[in-house]
């Protein structure tokens, strides 16, 4: 049973998931239409920018893809594709958050790895995780330099396409409900190992296809390797701050080539700023939440996420 507090908290995010759902439904028929610019410029009021760093932050560290939302939520309120790149930036206020919530376990992992080279003693825990999480970004940056390399307008694909974010939130819906089925999370955050890093940092690379979810693809492997929720949704956010990380740096580096005024300059910073406080909440709220719960609510949501897509793309 949910104490007072948890009861609250649980309400909260229901809300969320909720209120993010009613956009899709009752705005729905706009993301069908090709009326809607796409941009990789933002031209955002303050307003939209707060609103669409709350929609970064509630859902960049729930499994349910904080960048579909942010491609589908604002093109349904008839705002538009706001861009890769302003995705990416205000991801580094979920960066912030992520930093400030894990700061102590930050801190022992790096002066832990310093300990164990010095000693050449890597048999430690902290040289174990600290080493994994190293390992474990290398994937998702090899895969993601390739398809800047190679791929010519993958930003503009098909890949980014509303039928590619609703069938990869139908599919990752149903390896979710998968793993909570079949797998049996029993191992701590005591038992993690360098293999753990490496195969939730493969897990990780299909992040690069929106719909799948970064947090979503690495708690689905975590519980497939019968991590414990909880300590999945950890290491997951551990994991994912150097491959935010580098994210946004390499696209605010873009952004920064450009002759920006003070009106494109402002949605990056109040999103951002509004992206920091939404994703310490729901990190806050996630590992709570999941000390208890299990993972059903995500999987339905997307489930359902997905399939309302498909049905306003079908019937205009």
């Amino acid at each position: 049973m949910f104490t007072k507090s948890q009861s609250s908290i649980f309400t909260w995010v229901s809300g969320v998931l909720g209120g993010l759902m009613l956009v899709v439904l009752s705005q729905g028929a706009s993301v069908a239409q090709n009326s809607v610019v796409e941009t990789n410029t933002p031209s955002l009021n303050f307003i939209q920018a707060v609103f669409l760093g709350f929609v970064q932050g509630a859902t960049e560290f729930l499994p349910i893809s904080s960048s579909a939302h942010l491609k589908v939520v604002p093109m349904a309120l008839g705002w538009g594709d706001p861009g890769v790149a302003f995705t990416a930036i205000i991801q580094l206020g979920s960066i912030l958050a992520v930093i400030w919530y894990f700061w102590q376990d930050l801190k022992n992992l790096t002066m832990g790895m310093i300990k164990a080279w010095r000693t050449k003693n890597y048999d430690t825990h902290e040289f174990k995780i600290g080493t994994g999480i190293i390992v474990g970004t290398i994937p998702i940056c090899v895969v993601g330099l390739a398809i800047k390399a190679f791929v010519d307008d993958f930003d503009g694909s098909a890949v980014r396409g509303l039928s590619a974010i609703a069938l990869a939130s139908i599919i990752m819906s149903i390896l979710l409900a998968m793993a909570e089925k079949f797998c049996h999370p029993k191992r701590t955050f005591d038992d993690l190992s360098i293999k753990d890093g490496i195969l939730m940092g493969l897990a990780e690379t299909l992040a690069l296809i929106p719909g799948v979810s970064r947090s979503g693809s690495t708690i689905t492997a975590g519980l497939f390797i019968n991590l414990e929720r909880s300590t999945a949704a950890r290491f997951s956010f551990l994991l994912g701050i150097p491959a935010i990380t580098i994210a946004g740096l390499v696209e605010l580096k873009d952004v920064l080539a450009l002759n920006l005024t003070n009106e494109s300059i402002m949605p990056l910073v109040v999103g951002t700023i509004s992206s920091a406080i939404f994703s310490y909440l729901a990190i806050a709220w996630l590992i709570r939440f999941l000390q208890k719960q299990k993972t059903w609510i995500f999987v339905w949501y997307r489930l359902v996420f997905g399939l309302i897509i498909l049905g306003v793309i079908f019937f205009n």
